[in-house]
């Protein structure tokens, strides 16, 4: 997070949980940026993130897991968006991205800051 801050960029994410929601989890993790609301997923939609989830794992995660998301995202569709990390540049163009349907996966953190360095250099 500090070399993403120091090299004059800033790390945002969006979840599609109603904003009360957001920002409980943002500091129930002690997040150090900004936890922003995607009601509806509109922007996972237009990204093309969304999936939904099956009737059998919707009883799961409401009985099982104690997790309605419905409550907490504030619609009944079951959805959600496939995990995803992009670096935008200033002129809003996708400069990387990464996305896997498997969420203990994630880009690796060096990879951010290397983009965010080539596009500073390009300025």
């Amino acid at each position: 997070m500090p070399e993403i801050t120091a090299a004059g960029a800033s790390l945002v994410a969006i979840s599609p949980e109603l904003p009360d929601h957001a920002v409980t989890t943002a500091e129930k993790n002690s997040l150090a940026f900004e936890v922003l609301s995607d009601l509806g997923n509109a922007v996972a939609r237009r990204f093309g993130l969304v999936f939904q989830f099956p009737p059998g794992l919707r009883d799961l995660y409401k009985n099982g897991f104690k997790n309605d998301l419905a409550v907490r995202n504030g619609m009944d569709t079951y959805e959600l968006p496939i995990p995803g990390t992009f670096v935008i540049s200033r002129d809003g163009l996708v400069r990387l991205a990464f996305v896997d349907p498997d969420y203990t996966k994630r880009l690796e953190p060096a990879d951010i800051v290397q983009t965010i360095h080539k596009l500073k250099a390009l300025r």
